[in-house]
């Protein structure tokens, strides 16, 4: 057999978006080697002499008494539980789907599936309401309870739960005596691992980068996350008088994704195999 070989045309085609793709990331690298005045009068995608590494790692990890440590831990927090509770809740109402048939299931299904359409801007509002009368605003619940709920999630446990669990494997294992619990826990969760790491895996990310809701649900910066964390710092060095932090920011930018790239390189083989199932599925 012979490998299919790109053209010209698709070559170059590959390379500009690889291109277009990295550029970014590689002007962060080079900007965090510089100082202020540095990111101005040198050329943008070039290191500059001397370099302001060392001074730029200082500032973001000393100023306001060390608080990005805080901001860094507090992002693994808000993700980390988003994405077990996410995976938890999917899961289970996956199973139910796949698993019962009762009256209202399809209207049910499309009625939750249509609510991945509605913005999550729009629904900001409304939650800020509901944590206020709950009183967990300034909590950490304020940002991880609206996350347990994942649409899409549970559209994705629904499919890999329909592919890799039959329905015949869960009457033998009633008929044998299994409880509903034991037939989830034990019979299906191992069948569907690749979806729970994919739903996991999206959760983290969507958590991690969240924006908004944390900014009109929190406003402790003890409590702040990386990305509203960092927004403040951009806001209050600009407008206060001092010299801008822009490549500490940029820095401290470049640490943010750093989790996120270690999750997808660990779990890239779980959550591309998982996609692959539940596309064909689908």
């Amino acid at each position: 057999m012979t490998r299919d070989r790109f053209t010209p045309l698709q070559l170059l085609a590959l390379t500009l978006f690889a291109v277009y793709a990295l550029l970014p990331l590689w002007w962060v690298i080079v900007t965090m080697f510089k100082d202020n005045g540095q990111l101005f009068s040198t050329f943008g995608l070039w290191f500059a002499s001397p370099s302001h590494l060392a001074e730029n790692v200082q500032t973001l990890l000393t100023r306001q008494d060390g608080i990005f440590r805080r901001w860094l831990l507090n992002s693994f927090v808000y993700a980390g539980a988003t994405a077990l509770g996410s995976v938890l809740v999917s899961a289970l109402a996956g199973y139910a789907f796949s698993a019962y048939d009762f009256r209202g299931k399809n209207a049910l299904f499309a009625l939750i599936l249509a609510t991945i359409m509605v913005p999550g801007t729009a629904l900001v509002l409304p939650l800020f309401l509901m944590m206020q009368k709950l009183g967990l605003l300034n909590t950490y619940w304020a940002v991880i309870l609206p996350g347990l709920v994942n649409p899409f999630g549970l559209y994705l446990m629904r499919l890999f739960w329909d592919a890799g669990f039959p329905r015949e494997l869960t009457e033998a294992a009633r008929i044998d005596g299994a409880g509903e619990w034991t037939i989830f826990q034990r019979l299906g969760l191992p069948l569907v691992q690749g979806g729970l790491v994919t739903v996991g895996l999206f959760s983290f990310v969507g958590a991690w980068n969240n924006f908004f809701l944390p900014l009109v649900a929190v406003s402790n910066d003890e409590l702040f996350p990386l990305t509203l964390g960092l927004s403040v710092w951009n806001q209050t060095s600009s407008s206060s008088g001092q010299e801008p932090l822009y490549t500490v920011i940029v820095l401290g930018a470049l640490v943010s994704i750093l989790p996120l790239v270690a999750a997808f390189l660990t779990l890239g083989r779980y959550w591309q195999g998982g996609l692959a199932s539940g596309a064909v599925k689908g």
